[in-house]
């Protein structure tokens, strides 16, 4: 446990990005696993207010590419699981698009295109880069999760840019997080503003069979990840900053599926010397086999809580770093490093023990935050099984 802490703790930053002369927020962040590009070397993609997406050198923060091709916000950045050259996007103009990061422009190499209604806000990769799936904001009373065949790529051919098919009958609001699992291929989750968590098994023929579980957080879904040593429990967020933790394991049990249910964690997390304003996302570390909880303040503080079954437990805050809101973070567990971006306009490289060369901070970005706080009202059954 100390090891596990210390090592959080000694975390100082390396490096920062270099302020653009339009500075924007930062909204999603993901590394390459190996290195790519021209230059062969490991690649940190950030999506950004501004609808453009820049790349950075992950060991400089040099910038090394943008692209600028979508109409409508991005609602999240991916880089291929099997090909770290290619990027992937999604955004509210309705299209998933797929970038060659050796190639920089506006020219994406794919576009994926939805249904003509579709406004894209959430979607993923499935770890054999075979399928795509972006969930829909709700439009005329719909809610679609839309599915891609992704091997596609080697032509830029329309047609087989179209769907495979979607999912309607599962959520009745916008959903707001899509993630497959890090190893099943053919398993995803979903969550909506509706409160709703939904599992799927995808390598079913129809929606009502490929649904697992559907559980409740009773508020606004804002942020799912994947945990446990199998991988087969859900950290889900929501918008009024509650906490929900539940194991899939026990589907087929008696046994409870809720871990730990927080309904307001700025409420209920001691934070000696400090408050705690929002939670960013959860992440599951390996080697301690720990579920950790990121989240921070409306003045760049970050704070590491240890999620257990008891609740969250402060770890350790990291001072000095930005100056608003914190949006997104990776957690690289190769050389135990942090990246974080947020609403200051500011990527930050952060590892155990670093040293900055240069202490220069930028400026606090003026304008209103976009985080939408929504709130529902919900039934009371947290979790449930399928028949």
């Amino acid at each position: 446990m100390e090891d596990f802490e210390g090592q959080f703790a000694t975390l100082s930053i390396a490096k920062r990005s270099e302020q653009t002369k339009d500075p924007t927020y930062l909204l999603d962040i993901d590394c390459s696993k190996t290195a790519a590009g021209a230059g062969n070397q490991q690649l940190v993609a950030v999506s950004c207010s501004n609808r453009s997406i820049h790349v950075y050198n992950k060991q400089t923060l040099g910038l090394v590419g943008q692209y600028s091709g979508h109409s409508g916000p991005i609602c999240g950045v991916r880089f291929a699981q099997t090909s770290d050259n290619l990027l992937f996007s999604a955004s509210g103009d309705g299209t998933v698009r797929c970038w060659d990061v050796r190639t920089p422009g506006i020219d994406a190499v794919q576009v994926f295109r939805g249904y003509p209604s579709n406004v894209f806000s959430s979607f993923d990769v499935n770890c054999s880069d075979l399928v795509i799936c972006a969930g829909t904001e709700k439009v005329h009373e719909d809610t679609f999760m839309v599915f891609w065949y992704a091997q596609v790529l080697k032509s830029n051919d329309t047609a087989g840019a179209q769907p495979l098919g979607v999912y309607s009958e599962s959520h009745n609001d916008d959903i707001t997080q899509v993630r497959f699992h890090p190893s099943k291929s053919d398993m995803v989750v979903s969550g909506s503003t509706d409160g709703l968590v939904n599992v799927f098994d995808i390598g079913t023929d129809t929606e009502d069979d490929a649904l697992l579980a559907t559980c409740n957080s009773d508020s606004s879904v804002s942020s799912i990840n994947w945990s446990g040593e199998q991988y087969d429990q859900i950290c889900c967020l929501t918008h009024d900053e509650g906490l929900f933790w539940w194991d899939l394991a026990q589907l087929e049990t008696e046994e409870p599926i809720t871990l730990l249910s927080v309904q307001d964690a700025r409420e209920t997390t001691e934070i000696q010397g400090g408050s705690l304003d929002y939670l960013i996302r959860g992440m599951y570390h390996e080697r301690a086999k720990k579920l950790v909880v990121v989240g921070g303040t409306n003045t760049g503080k970050l704070h590491l809580l240890d999620c257990r079954a008891e609740g969250l437990r402060h770890m350790c805050a990291l001072q000095d770093s930005h100056s608003a809101t914190v949006r997104c973070f990776h957690w690289h567990t190769g050389d135990d490093s942090l990246l974080t971006a947020g609403e200051d306009a500011q990527l930050l490289l952060w590892k155990p023990g670093a040293v900055e060369l240069s202490t220069a901070k930028k400026g606090l970005m003026k304008s209103a935050s976009s985080i939408q706080q929504k709130t529902r009202v919900h039934g009371k059954t947290m979790c449930k099984r399928k028949k």
